[in-house]
């Protein structure tokens, strides 16, 4: 399994927003700008990964100001537990 980088874009709302392909899930990441990646909904199940959301549910809540699930950590973070997640 894999997941997607994303492209040089911030997140988006409303017109921009882009659909989220069957089995992935959409994760807002970064500091000042967030960028917006696919990760396989398997992930979820990985204790790494739930470190990452129980961050996300300490900061945000259940109120995501992008509108989807925003991950408090530096993209080079986030990358490095998927890197994990995906060398399994």
């Amino acid at each position: 399994m894999g997941f997607r980088l994303p492209g040089k874009f911030t997140a988006k709302q409303g017109a921009e927003a882009r659909s989220v392909p069957k089995g992935y899930l959409a994760v807002y990441v970064g500091e000042a700008q967030k960028k917006r990646f696919m990760v396989p909904i398997s992930y979820l199940k990985s204790p790494s990964f739930q470190n990452l959301l129980i961050q996300a549910e300490e900061e945000f809540g259940f109120d995501h100001p992008m509108g989807g699930l925003t991950i408090p950590c530096t993209e080079e973070a986030f990358i490095d537990v998927i890197r994990s997640l995906n060398s399994l």
